[in-house]
């Protein structure tokens, strides 16, 4: 029996977009209101405080509305002024790729790059910044998704605030997943989205600024307004008694306000230690059938995300599908410099949890062993089963 292309897989383990919890689901299917009828204006309101109240800071979020790509350029373009010197940290192709968007507004970009299997040193970037006192913004990922490798983003903010420099974040796939947060890390901006650890469809952003942030994008001349990419325009919008930019997504924010209640529920804690529990219980299954992970080391490994080593010879995409056609799960390939050498497997919102592992770990392996690998399903699987009873007795 194979699996069809053209049909939905059984189960999509990827890195995202992920599949959606059933309340989210449920949620989008109401009643799409008029974004001012009064009832959505209080709704939105209430959301937005949930919001706040999730991510743990001292006012609501913006709620773009798009996906959090829209939200990282509108970060570039509002924060950043054309005579900045702006500091790019790139660990793996997403943080490369801010560095494009950053060169667009500042005068200079400097850049810090490490190999794609490791993670930023805090010490690094607080010596460059000593060195370079000219940096007004630092720019980072904190879970480069291609690479399923996690930076420090607390240790880093730190050094970005003791230089005075404004840290942005890229947390779109660590927010929700883990403990971060924009206090935490003192993020100038702080990006995440609903698509990833909050179990939504893709299609909204949510956008901490902190009051420094502010004062210099209200101070950029060059900051952009009645634009799709302006932060400032949605500054107060989460008010009842504010207008909108533009007309936000009813159905999403539906939706966000399931995922947002869902999380808040079940407690954040207990949402990241499912989250790590199932991307530890992943690891131990690779690594026991006899694959190696990509991160260098496990202490930067992502709760979130798995991201699995190709054996020497083997190209990753027959082995997607193989796992697609022979087993109907879905993964997710790298990116640009890692597409071809890795496989992701997703650990986020309805996926995070340990059966989820178990599945992947066998159609991992036996899609190696149909592409020509020689790898120990049943000694992988055993590790995962272990590791699964262990986390169930601490």
């Amino acid at each position: 029996m194979r699996y069809s292309e053209t049909k939905p897989p059984v189960f999509t383990l990827t890195a995202g977009p992920v599949d959606a919890y059933p309340e989210v689901l449920r949620a989008l299917g109401k009643t799409v209101l008029y974004d001012y009828d009064p009832a959505f204006q209080a709704f939105y309101e209430n959301v937005a405080l949930k919001a706040q109240k999730a991510m743990g800071t001292d006012t609501p979020p913006l709620i773009l509305q798009g996906e959090p790509v829209l939200a990282l350029e509108a970060a570039a373009a509002c924060l950043i002024a054309k005579d900045d010197v702006v500091l790019n940290l790139a660990s793996g192709v997403y943080g490369k790729g801010f560095g494009y968007w950053a060169a667009r507004y500042a005068k200079k970009v400097e850049e810090i790059e490490v190999p794609y299997d490791t993670s930023i040193d805090p010490e690094e970037v607080r010596s460059f910044l000593k060195a370079h006192p000219e940096v007004k913004v630092v720019c980072v990922c904190n879970h480069d998704t291609p690479s399923g490798t996690i930076n420090d983003i607390d240790a880093i903010g730190a050094a970005a605030a003791e230089a005075g420099a404004l840290l942005i974040v890229d947390a779109v796939s660590s927010w929700g997943g883990m403990k971060t947060s924009p206090d935490g890390c003192k993020a100038g901006i702080y990006v995440t989205g609903n698509n990833k650890c909050l179990g939504c469809p893709p299609g909204l952003s949510l956008v901490s600024v902190s009051e420094s942030a502010w004062a210099k994008i209200e101070a950029n001349p060059d900051a952009p307004f009645a634009s799709i990419l302006s932060l400032g325009d949605w500054k107060n919008a989460w008010k009842k008694t504010e207008k909108f930019p533009f007309t936000p997504s009813v159905a999403e924010i539906n939706g966000l306000d399931a995922a947002l209640d869902r999380y808040l529920d079940e407690g954040p804690e207990a949402v990241w230690e499912r989250h790590a529990v199932t991307a530890r219980i992943c690891r131990e299954g690779i690594k026991g059938m006899g694959v190696k992970l990509w991160p260098a080391t496990e202490e930067i490994a992502s709760p979130t995300t798995t991201s699995v080593r190709m054996p020497d010879g083997i190209d990753a995409a027959p082995v997607l599908a193989e796992a697609r056609s022979r087993y109907g799960i879905s993964m997710s390939a790298g990116r640009a410099e890692t597409l071809g050498k890795l496989i992701r497997i997703g650990h986020m919102g309805p996926t995070a949890q340990p059966a989820y592992a178990l599945l992947a770990v066998a159609a991992m392996g036996g899609a190696l062993n149909a592409a020509g690998a020689k790898v120990d399903v049943a000694a992988g699987l055993a590790a995962a089963q272990a590791a699964w009873e262990a986390s169930i007795d601490a």
